[in-house]
């Protein structure tokens, strides 16, 4: 340590390495030190923000004065720069997905076990607001027993032309995207997973899926939908969840939505819809005096928490938020998904 202070160093200062770059310079008990980069410009740039350009990980590793190190590498990466700094005793702060399989994931947590330095996971988007506000309305009841959630993130543009379009290193929607929103709805339902159903879709890239649809059964009874889709020109509800007396939607990251709950069950109040070809009464809308709109929750959160239970969790002061049963739990539905997709069945799962 440095001063009383935990000092970080980065490995990637790429787009998210920039990003835990600018998230650090907010605290008063971590700092980021230095940045590793296997391009010169961006050790330039570093230099250029004062930050100490390391010219190798061993440099990084050796220096008596980095706590922690923070890996925004490529994902085929992870595994091997995590190993090495923690076995030269380095608190790890990793990007998701954490590596590519379930037993790299397994000797990963076992050497952070043996030299007894914190492994963890940036699962960022566990502070979104639009996850908080639903699992805050699921965990409420506010729409009573709840049967069924649907969790979509939709864009137009592709898989990014770039490293995550590689097999290889670790590309494709289910890892960049699904470790996100899988690990929502797990945060999110209490108890087991009983099924897993997956479908990738290869509309633009045919080495990695680039979307999907993950249908999970829980023991409960609970069904919940994650899809990503990166050639979707209309975006349906990044939100959608429904229980025995209402139905909650929220449209995108910025929490537009609402709460339609039911007021009086007992009123028949059907009027008949008349169709080009029929009418029917079970599509019928409501009408206004058996139903109520409601705004959504404002819950509000601080992505700087993430950091300072690392500082706590290094001081011994409280311990880590990400699990490393999380952790497994989440890599292996997605090596289940992938499974299911292969075989193009529904797979069993905890």
């Amino acid at each position: 340590m440095i001063d009383s202070k935990f000092a970080a160093a980065i490995v990637g200062f790429g787009g998210m390495g920039n990003w835990h770059g600018e998230i650090l310079k907010d605290f008063d008990d971590l700092f980021c030190a230095g940045v590793y980069d296997i391009d010169p410009a961006r050790l330039e740039y570093a230099g250029g923000l004062g930050l100490k350009a390391y010219g190798s990980l061993d440099e990084v590793l050796k220096d008596p004065g980095i706590d922690i190190v923070v890996i925004a590498t490529p994902n085929d990466l992870h595994k091997e720069i995590a190993l090495k700094a923690m076995r030269s005793g380095k608190n790890i702060v990793c990007e998701k997905p954490v590596t590519l399989s379930s037993a790299d994931l397994r000797e990963m947590i076992d050497c952070a076990n043996e030299c007894n330095v914190l492994f963890t996971v940036h699962q960022n988007r566990r502070w979104d607001e639009d996850y908080l506000t639903m699992k805050n309305i699921f965990e409420s009841k506010t729409l009573g027993d709840v049967f069924n959630i649907e969790s979509r993130v939709h864009g137009s543009r592709g898989i990014p032309g770039d490293w995550r379009g590689r097999k290889s290193q670790g590309g494709g929607m289910v890892l960049d995207w699904g470790v996100h929103i899988l690990d929502q709805l797990l945060q999110m339902i209490p108890g087991k997973v009983k099924t897993v159903y997956g479908r990738m879709n290869h509309v633009t890239n045919y080495e990695v899926d680039d979307g999907f649809r993950i249908i999970m059964t829980f023991e409960s009874g609970i069904t919940a939908l994650a899809e990503v889709g990166t050639s979707n020109f209309i975006s349906l509800p990044r939100w959608y969840m429904q229980g025995e007396n209402g139905t909650a939607v929220i449209e995108d990251f910025s929490c537009k939505g609402k709460i339609v709950s039911i007021t009086n069950w007992d009123l028949k109040d059907a009027v008949p819809v008349k169709t080009a070809a029929g009418l029917t009464k079970t599509m019928a809308p409501r009408t206004e005096e058996t139903i109520k709109e409601s705004v959504l929750p404002e819950i509000k959160s601080d992505i700087h928490d993430f950091y300072r239970n690392v500082v706590g969790t290094i001081s011994g002061k409280s311990t880590s938020l990400i699990k490393h049963e999380e952790l497994m739990r989440c890599m292996k539905l997605m090596e289940a998904a992938f499974r299911s997709d292969e075989s193009g069945q529904i797979v069993d799962f905890e």
